[in-house]
This record gives structure tokens, C-alpha cells and sequence, in this order.
């Protein structure tokens, strides 16, 4: 989420610091010998004054992020804001005296000081509890975000997870294996149920380990190598490292369906897919051979990929092309660092 700035209007600064001067100059006002200048002198420092104090705490407010939630009362802070207010008070208390030169410096610079911190005090708190109640809105707003963006990615996911025209292609290849007496027929039956099983196991969870992704896809591959046998060349060579790492369930099957579906699988132009560790990635790679006529796609597989890595890490995944590899970067992971 970008960094937002958290604002006061100037009417209330303004209107506020203006109400505030006049309220100082009312005693003064009630005194017996009144002297309108000098009520005006001390209406005008508070009423500087106060703005000031207003525009400083402002300012110093920490920018609001995603990762910024309310840490409750910051003193250092405060302390900071009342010795800065004090110079500031001391200072207009010398431009009082060179004004009002017949008032006793001492006791005037001592009113002066403790209204000034009265009034920081004052402002300070109110605008904390402002500032505190516009970022839990803010935490509010995004958490609906973020749980109206999850449910739209499963919701994507489970669509692209029980592919119809995946499950056409499977049970027709499945149809001419039985006509033709191929020994491998229970074998696929197995794989096409163990697939479908471990969707219903893995659609409603964020994160799997990589070990049973990989799982998901050998039984994906097997499926797919009964229907194009040696058109496709899958090679795995993650780090046993990485296999207790986490990875959101599907991905890897995603991507190798998005690389048959814009590439030629053939025997005569065999795909050659890999998958393996790069430092803290792991990479999926195929070489490119396009399609003359790709086929019809929403363009959401990879940007449905990407969502889910930028919701549970805050990362983006890298896409990477060129005229002969297409190149996707999965962050790694790892279990102890998430939660």
C-alpha cells in the first residue's frame, strides 16, 4: 500500500490558534488598567504560536505504510516537541520584551513558557488521538482490501486449478488408452485422481511445502506425458534445502501449463522445461518456441501468481524474456521467516 499523509485542515489551524490568541488576551482584557496593545502583543505570540505547534507535530508525525500500525504513545517524541516548543516560546518571549520593554522579563518569559507547554500538551494529545484513530481506519481499509484481493486470487486459482479443457484432454487421452489395451492405463488413472485429490487438499490453504508442489506437478507431468509423450522434457533440480521451503500450492503446475499452452509440444520440437534453485529463487525456464496460433487466454496466470507472492511476502516475482527462454523467479519462502 503507498504512503499516505495524514492532514488537518488549515480552517482548524488557523481558526484554532485565532480562538486560542484571543483567549489568552481575555484577562488582560479584565484587568483594571487595560492597555489594548499589549492584549493584542500576547494574543499575537499565542496565536504564532499555536500554529506553529500545529504545522511542527504535524510534520513530525511518522508517514503511514501497510507495516506502520499504531504503537501506541510515543514520549520521545512529546520531548522533543516541548523542547523545540520551548525555544520557540523563549524566543517569542524576547520579541515581547523588545515590544512591551516595560514589563518585568522574568515572570513574562516564565508565563509565556508554561502556556506554551500547555498548550503543546494540549495539541500534542489531541492530534495523537486524530492520528491514532486515522490509521486503524486506514489498518480497517486495507485489511478489507487485501481480503477482497485474496478471495478474487482463490477464486481465479480454483478456476484455472480444475481446467476443463485439462480435464477434457486427460479423459480423452484416458479414453484411448482403454480402447487401445495401454498398460499404463491404471497408472494414469491413479495420477489423474491423486491430481484432483491433492486440489482438493491444497485449494483453501495460502502456502504448501515445496516437496508436496512438487508432487502436485509430477503427477500433473505424468498426466501431460500420456497425452504428448516425449514432446515434453521436464527437469527438476531444486536444492534439498529449499524442499521444506513454502510455496503457494499450484504454482509450479501453473506455470508449466502456461508454458504448453503458448509454446509448440511436439515430438519434432520438444518443450524443454526446467526448474531449479538460483540463490534464494527457484526458477522455472522453457525454451521458446511459440505458437502460430496462440491460444485464447486471459492473461491472469502469472499476474494471479504474482498477487499471491505480493500478499503473503510483499514480493514481486521477476518475468524475465528474451528470444529464446522465458524465465519466471519465484522468491524463496522459508518456513521460519513467515508469518
Amino acid at each position: 500500500m503507498n504512503k499516505k499523509t495524514f492532514k488537518v485542515s488549515n480552517k482548524i489551524i488557523w481558526l484554532s490558534s485565532f480562538f486560542l490568541g484571543v483567549l489568552t488576551s481575555v484577562p488582560k482584557i479584565a484587568e483594571r488598567h487595560f492597555n489594548p496593545f499589549e492584549a493584542i502583543v500576547n494574543a499575537v505570540i499565542t496565536f504564532l504560536f499555536a500554529v506553529f505547534i500545529w504545522y511542527y507535530n504535524i510534520l513530525t508525525l511518522p508517514a503511514y505504510t501497510s507495516r506502520d500500525v499504531a504503537n501506541g504513545f510515543s514520549v520521545m517524541r512529546l520531548i522533543k516537541s516541548l523542547v523545540v516548543g520551548m525555544v520557540v516560546m523563549f524566543v517569542l518571549a524576547c520579541l515581547q520584551q523588545i515590544l512591551i520593554s516595560y514589563l518585568s522579563f522574568g515572570p513574562v518569559a516564565l508565563m509565556i513558557g508554561i502556556r506554551g507547554i500547555l498548550i503543546n500538551l494540549t495539541f500534542y494529545m489531541f492530534l495523537h488521538l486524530l492520528y491514532q484513530s486515522y490509521r486503524n481506519q486506514e489498518v480497517g481499509i486495507e485489511l478489507e482490501r487485501t481480503k477482497a484481493d485474496n478471495l478474487g486470487a482463490q477464486y481465479e486459482l480454483l478456476k484455472q486449478q480444475v481446467n476443463p479443457h485439462f480435464l477434457f484432454n486427460s479423459l480423452n487421452t484416458l479414453k484411448y488408452m482403454v480402447e487401445s489395451n495401454d498398460k499404463h492405463t491404471v497408472d494414469f488413472i491413479l495420477k489423474l485422481s491423486d491430481f484432483y485429490r491433492y486440489t482438493l487438499e491444497s485449494r483453501k490453504l495460502d502456502l504448501i511445502r515445496l516437496s508436496e508442489e512438487l508432487d502436485i506437478l509430477n503427477a500433473y507431468v505424468f498426466l501431460l506425458k500420456a497425452r504428448f509423450e516425449d514432446g515434453i522434457d521436464l527437469s527438476v533440480a531444486v536444492n534439498e534445502a529449499h524442499h521444506t521451503s513454502l510455496v503457494p500450492p499450484f504454482t509450479l503446475q501453473l506455470l508449466v501449463e502456461n508454458c504448453i499452452k503458448h509454446n509448440v509440444v511436439s515430438l519434432e520440437h520438444p518443450l524443454h522445461i526446467r526448474i531449479y534453485s538460483e540463490g534464494d529463487c527457484i526458477v522455472v525456464e522453457n525454451r521458446v518456441q511459440l505458437k502460430r496460433t496462440p491460444e485464447s487466454s486471459m492473461g491472469m496466470g502469472l499476474e494471479n501468481i504474482n498477487q499471491r507472492y505480493i500478499h503473503l511476502l510483499d514480493k514481486k516475482i521477476d518475468i524475465l524474456a528474451s528470444e529464446t527462454l522465458f524465465t519466471i523467479k519465484l522468491p524463496v519462502i522459508h518456513a521460519n521467516n513467515y508469518h
